[in-house]
Formats: structure tokens, C-alpha cells, sequence
């Protein structure tokens, strides 16, 4: 007899195919690298110093005795900030932000490791790496967890939903006055007060009766 299959635990892997995975890390990967040669290429005119990959790849540049070192690790923060809008745009789920964080900074190593020849041995690149994965990982968080208690709207709003219900009531205090206005006009009376008969006989009025008591 053939077993039966267990069905797929909730938000297993096969709700994000390795396909997607690798998809939204190599967007990531890219956005990252292009705001950085954007940023690297604008600040290398304005000072007037010479640009190269080396900016980007490199970790000799990024060092704490310069003033050009300080900026470009000012950049890879700037850089952190622009990777964190995408992946609340991308990926836009919290429990998922820290494994692209890491993912990201880990693949960046590995790249300027290989790029360079040697492992980074500036204390400034640890230390700028280390504080941008900060920032991503909080900042990303923050953001998808904004972006997933945000309302959801099915095609109306509260506004109107008020104005229905006020609506409703109106109605139905409109209905209630119709009501006790034609059971007068119908010739029923509730408690005391005056009314008009339904055989015609004209009006009546409702009145006490006394007890006379046992005789």
C-alpha cells in the first residue's frame, strides 16, 4: 500500500523556488554595485581624482587615515541605504531580510577577495562592512514589516462604509416614524391618547376605569 504524502509545511521552500531566490539576489547584487559606481564615478569628478574599479572592488582605497577613504566608506553606507528600499520593493518580507543582508555581504567579499587576491585587511573596510549589514538588516526589517501591516483595502474605504451605515440608521428611524404615523392614520392607538376607529364610527378616546369596589 502506497504511503501518502505529507502536504508542504507553511512557508516552506518551495513557496520561493531557488530560481527566484538567485533572481532577487543577483537584483540586489546589481542595484548595489550600481548605485556604488554611480556614487563613486559623481564623487571621483567633483574632487577631481581618478576613477577605477578599484573604488569598488578594491579595499585599499577604503581606509581611516584619509579623507578619501572616509568618503568612500560613506558611500557603501549610502549604498546600504538604497539596498534596503529594494528589498522592501523585492522581497518585502521581514523573516527574509536578514539571510539577503548577510547574502549580500558575504557575496561582496567573496568578490573583492578574488578581485584583489588577498583578503581585506583594512580595519575600516571590516569595520564599514560590518556596520552597512547593520543597517541593512534593521532598516530592511523595519521596512517589511511597515510594508506588511499595512491595511488592505477590498475596493472600498472607511468613509463610505460610515456614510452606509449612518445611512441604515436614518432609514430605519425613517421607517419606525412611517410606522407609528400610519397606525394612527389606521386607527391604532399605543398607550393613551386618541385614534380613529376602522369601522368609521369616528374618534375615541381612551379612558380609566374605576374600580367601585365589592358592594
Amino acid at each position: 500500500m502506497a504511503r501518502r504524502r505529507r502536504p508542504p509545511r507553511a512557508g516552506a521552500v518551495n513557496e520561493l523556488p531557488p530560481l527566484r531566490i538567485l533572481g532577487q539576489i543577483a537584483a540586489l547584487q546589481s542595484i548595489y554595485y550600481a548605485v556604488a559606481l554611480v556614487l563613486m564615478l559623481f564623487t571621483s569628478l567633483v574632487s577631481g581624482t581618478r576613477f577605477g574599479l578599484d573604488l569598488v572592488f578594491g579595499w585599499a582605497s577604503l581606509r581611516g587615515d584619509t579623507t578619501q577613504g572616509w568618503l568612500i566608506g560613506f558611500i557603501w553606507l549610502c549604498c546600504a541605504g538604497v539596498t534596503i528600499l529594494a528589498m522592501v520593493a523585492l522581497i518585502g518580507r521581514s523573516k527574509l531580510v536578514l539571510d539577503f543582508a548577510l547574502s549580500l555581504h558575504f557575496i561582496h567579499l567573496v568578490i573583492v577577495t578574488f578581485y584583489t587576491g588577498f583578503i581585506p585587511r583594512n580595519v575600516a573596510w571590516w569595520t564599514t562592512m560590518l556596520v552597512s549589514s547593520a543597517v541593512t538588516v534593521i532598516g530592511g526589517t523595519y521596512g517589511c514589516q511597515w510594508r506588511e501591516l499595512r491595511p488592505i483595502s477590498f475596493g472600498g474605504n472607511a468613509k463610505n462604509s460610515n456614510n452606509g451605515e449612518g445611512n441604515a440608521e436614518s432609514a430605519a428611524e425613517n421607517g419606525n416614524a412611517g410606522i407609528e404615523q400610519g397606525d394612527e392614520e389606521a386607527g391604532f392607538s399605543r398607550g393613551r391618547g386618541r385614534g380613529r376607529g376602522r369601522d368609521g364610527a369616528g374618534e375615541y378616546e381612551m379612558v380609566g376605569i374605576k374600580d367601585t369596589g365589592n358592594r
